[in-house]
């Protein structure tokens, strides 16, 4: 294949801004892969121009910002597209707080942008730094029973398709394409553009402070999650106590939380090694929880800090350090015996958790997250959104961290036991997540109307340009043993220098034969095309292709 030729002789004036030697890596660096070309379009006839290179030469097309995911999701061999330079807000109607927005801006930086409008987004998780297209793609969500995931926000959509056309989508336009692009996963096609119902510029005062488990279970059901907007908990199970953040809007004035040295740089950095220590001693780390609660708050029950801040930033938490993740959403109504159960299990009570495996040796790390959302309302619901659809849902996230990018030793069978738990509770896996016991066949219980989501995915990208080996094991039925033309397989995986695993793919349509690629082509463009065509990846036709929005 003369990639450079076809280049220069496909939409002359529209640059192609590619580099042949980026590394690609999660912001956890849990995995590590090295993309046969890393582009960063400007302009959607750049976007375009990829995509049809990207048809003709038989290559997969895999989108990522931040690849704050610790999972495999945006690991790939081939062409890995970042949509930095699509930041701009396009739109702004203060009376409805309707926002048009590019795809690929940051969090962050939208929620900068909004504050100049006085507005915010009404929600937000716990880091900022991912794209907007990103975080709905995955389902992200903050800890509210008062909100949903984040596409519960979302009015429309704009996406390029793997036939270089644009399409809109919105409960009205294209419904199900909507609902299938509302959660993405990054297999339907890009998202270029977003719609979204932002809210008013707002502050929240917030205060956090420590508690008994026995006492937040107490009041589970009284007001432990409805009390406040916004509310999360930190559960510490060895010590068997909790922290609990609670926050309101209010219009007080800013101020900050009390700093201290162990949230500063010094405990950063103490924390990190110690935790680096137990790696080689393990049965240390429910000390070392202890020891962190009685720097912070001295094991005095309600002891805690407060602070009044903008909601853009005050919802936020520090991740700390590279880390594995397993988050489940399950009824809240089930957390009380989910949270007990696991926690019989992590102190050696075995019998009373009733979970199939050996706790014995098995040491984690502190704390583990709670939180909150309500989407059950929402219509039309995305077809992948995991949250429950009959009342709010319970996460409970279960990190792991990598000192230093070493992988803790309880990683398998932790995350064994905890997922047998949370199937045993009803529950489906955060899609961005690291979870390992998960089936295609569980996935398919989990989602009544995962068939709707596969035939809207198998309609709009047939040839699979859009389809990686992550998609394959959890989401796509293997008919026949066959591969789509353009998906990605994992070929082989060696521990990375840097830590993590080293991802290697294949790219199945390299071995395409003529006629095959004919059919495709025509199938895509509907258009009479050049007795001409792609062959292993050699490419000898072009055509004109409209960058049209339309309906589906």
């Amino acid at each position: 294949m003369d990639l450079q030729r076809e280049v220069s002789r496909l939409y002359p004036t529209v640059p192609f801004r590619a580099i042949s030697t980026h590394h690609h890596h999660t912001w956890a660096r849990t995995f590590h892969s090295h993309p046969e070309l890393y582009i960063q379009p400007q302009t959607s006839e750049e976007l375009q121009k990829i995509i049809t290179l990207a048809r003709r030469c038989r290559r997969r097309i895999t989108v990522a910002g931040c690849a704050h995911s610790p999972s495999d999701l945006t690991c790939t061999s081939s062409w890995l597209v970042n949509l930095d330079c699509f930041q701009d807000i396009l739109d702004i109607n203060r009376d409805t707080n309707v926002v048009v927005m590019q795809a690929g801006i940051r969090l962050h930086d939208l929620g900068i942008k909004l504050k100049e409008h006085g507005l915010a987004m009404p929600n937000l998780g716990s880091i900022d730094d991912q794209s907007i297209a990103g975080a709905i793609g995955t389902a992200t969500h903050g800890s509210s029973t008062r909100h949903g995931i984040l596409s519960q926000s979302v009015l429309a959509l704009k996406i390029m398709l793997a036939n270089g056309r644009t399409v809109s989508c919105s409960a009205e336009q294209n419904a199900e394409l909507f609902r299938a692009a509302s959660v993405s996963l990054g297999a339907l096609g890009v998202i270029t553009e977003v719609t979204f119902e932002a809210v008013p510029a707002f502050n929240i005062e917030w205060a956090q402070s420590l508690h008994p488990l026995d006492e937040i279970i107490s009041d589970w059901e009284k007001d432990l999650w409805t009390k406040k907007e916004f509310t999360r908990v930190w559960w510490m199970p060895y010590m068997k106590q909790c922290i609990r953040w609670r926050a309101d809007k209010t219009d007080k004035p800013h101020h900050p939380p009390v700093a201290n040295w162990w949230t500063g740089k010094i405990g950063f950095h103490t924390y990190h090694l110690l935790l680096y220590c137990a790696q080689w001693a393990p049965s240390l780390l429910p000390l070392l929880e202890r020891f962190v609660i009685n720097v912070q708050y001295g094991f005095k029950h309600g002891a805690g800090s407060a602070a009044v801040e903008e909601g853009r930033t005050g919802l936020l938490m520090n991740c700390l350090y590279s880390q594995f993740v397993n988050e489940w959403a399950i009824p809240l109504r089930k957390g009380p015996e989910a949270i007990t159960r696991l926690s019989s299990w992590l102190n050696g009570n075995e019998a009373a958790s009733d979970i199939p495996f050996s706790s014995k040796g098995v040491y984690i790390h502190a704390p583990i997250e709670v939180r909150v959302s309500d989407t059950s309302t929402t219509v039309p619901r995305p077809y992948l959104d995991n949250t429950m659809p009959d009342g709010p849902t319970l996460y409970l996230n279960a990190t792991l961290y990598r000192p230093y990018n070493c992988d803790p030793p309880c990683r398998a069978r932790y995350y064994e036991a905890f997922e047998w738990l949370m199937k045993e509770m009803g529950g489906r896996p955060h899609w961005a997540k690291n979870f390992a016991h998960v089936t295609r066949e569980d996935v398919y219980r989990m989602y009544p109307e995962m068939d709707d989501w596969i035939r809207v995915r198998n309609e709009v990208d047939p040839d699979g340009m859009f389809v990686g080996d992550w998609h394959r094991r959890l989401l796509i039925p293997q008919e026949g043993g066959s591969s789509l033309p353009l998906e990605e397989r994992i070929t082989s995986t060696k521990p990375a220098k840097a830590g993590g695993v080293d991802w290697i793919g294949h790219i199945a349509g390299k071995s395409l034969s003529p006629q095959t690629s004919e059919e495709s082509f025509e199938m895509m463009h509907g258009v009479e095309a050049e007795k001409s065509f792609v062959i292993h990846g050699s490419v000898n036709r072009r055509a004109d292709d409209e960058d049209d929005d339309e309906e589906l």
